[in-house]
């Protein structure tokens, strides 16, 4: 039995990551793009897994739907936890060219080795009210000034891993999606929606 499960976002670099992590389930992905547009909900929860649930929420009773949603962000210990669950609106534009223009101003005269970060990601697969499946993704690094590499999107560009050596922008998609906070967690959720239903 083919199931189709809607993934509650329109950012495209969202959506390649997904697509490719989850592209050899028997499962139909459909994609907000895909359907009407309805209002977004107000994401006003404190934490990324409280967001991931409301917005998996919302669209479930939308479009009676089973959805995944995601909710996450970037973590910078010297800016105490900010941008945090305010990181796809952490300038005033909310763009990613601005977004990360306030974070490298943030962070002005903070030595390199104070920049410790993670990106944190957290989904919800949602039937109804029902929270069916929840999993949680980090990847901890540092934030650089300068950007390296065209491959990510939001804050990719300056977040930059140690022990490889390179931004999360420079890394290969395949090399991105099995390390990142994102990866992780799709990861965990692939494994979990084996058990919930079987082939």
């Amino acid at each position: 039995m083919m199931r189709e499960i809607l993934v509650a976002t329109t950012n495209e670099g969202k959506v390649r990551e997904i697509r490719a992590v989850m592209k050899d389930l028997p499962i139909a992905w459909t994609f907000l793009a895909d359907l009407p547009s309805v209002p977004a909900p107000v994401e006003d929860a404190d934490t990324f897994e409280a967001n991931a649930i409301l917005k998996a929420r919302y669209y479930a009773k939308q479009y009676d739907k089973i959805v995944l949603a995601d909710d996450s962000g970037l973590e910078v210990d010297a800016l105490d936890g900010a941008p945090g669950v305010q990181s796809a609106r952490y300038s005033d534009e909310g763009t990613d060219a601005a977004n990360n223009l306030k974070l490298i101003a943030e962070l002005k005269g903070i030595p390199q080795a104070s920049r410790s970060a993670r990106f944190v990601c957290c989904l919800a697969l949602v039937q109804g009210d029902d929270v069916l499946l929840t999993s949680m993704g980090t990847i901890e690094g540092q934030i650089i000034d300068d950007p390296r590499g065209t491959n990510g999107f939001g804050y990719d560009p300056h977040f930059y891993v140690p022990q490889q050596g390179m931004t999360t922008a420079e890394m290969p998609p395949a090399q991105k999606n099995a390390l990142s906070h994102r990866g992780q967690a799709l990861a965990s959720i692939k494994r979990g929606l084996a058990q919930l239903w079987p082939a």
